[in-house]
């Protein structure tokens, strides 16, 4: 049984919790009230004294309100011995449109690689998951209240029941370092996903506009842990 801090309890960060609880004891750190431009996460129970000393920190944290210091701040109080698992984004590949894996490489230093970059310099135990579009549940592709408007194009999506799966099965295995892709092995074009939604689902269809070819491999993670997806096509996440 591990100790394990969760920093970031919300859409993903939530559901991890209770999962991982069985197994493991588990608290979370969740954002409070934003007062001033000041971002704060506050304890759920709160024990203050003992958060910081986890044998595992999950930072599952939005990007937005000074995203890297709040990271740097952050894993600044995480005990020195513990290991770094940190929810990134394929968004990181947005330079490249064709096939990418983890070796590709990347030049644009996006506010995402940034905070990959940091948390590698601050630790040396660091697992970074690019996570795909986080899908599942309420998070419905093609079905936003302000976008009516896209680009066509394999989808690099997964749903939230494999990443927890993914999560729980690296906790297990002992993986703590390395980084590592997590996206649906099967990339169905936008365009046919959200027709297959709006038919289901009763909402209307969009507009396509471009294309792109961008497929993020995941390669690596079903070679390292021999996973077989909860959800391989997104095309059925909300069958």
């Amino acid at each position: 049984m591990a100790k394990i801090g969760i920093i970031g309890c919300g859409w993903l960060g939530k559901p991890l919790a209770k999962v991982l609880d069985i197994k493991h004891q588990v608290e979370c750190f969740s954002r409070k009230t934003q007062e001033d431009n000041d971002l704060s996460y506050v304890l759920n129970p709160p024990s203050e004294d003992t958060f910081w000393e986890q044998d595992i920190f999950i930072f599952s944290i939005s990007t937005r309100d000074n995203y890297l210091q709040t990271l740097h701040d952050l894993i600044s109080n995480c005990s020195q011995s513990a290991s770094i698992i940190l929810m990134s984004s394929t968004s990181v590949y947005k330079e490249h449109d064709a096939l990418v894996d983890e070796k590709t490489i990347i030049k644009e230093k996006s506010l995402q690689k940034q905070a990959e970059e940091l948390v590698l310099s601050l630790r040396d135990s660091v697992l970074i998951l690019r996570l795909g579009g986080l899908m599942g549940d309420d998070r419905i592709s093609g079905k936003w209240k302000s976008t009516s408007a896209f680009t066509d194009g394999p989808v690099n999506y997964i749903h939230k029941d494999d990443v927890i799966a993914i999560v729980i099965k690296m906790i297990d295995k002992n993986i703590v370092n390395g980084i590592y892709n997590l996206v649906s092995p099967e990339h169905p074009f936008r365009s046919l996903v959200h027709i297959k939604n709006s038919k289901d689902l009763g909402f209307d269809l969009g507009d396509f506009e471009g294309k792109t070819q961008r497929i993020v491999s995941s390669d690596k993670l079903l070679k390292t842990l021999d996973y077989t997806f909860l959800h391989p096509d997104p095309l059925e996440f909300w069958t």
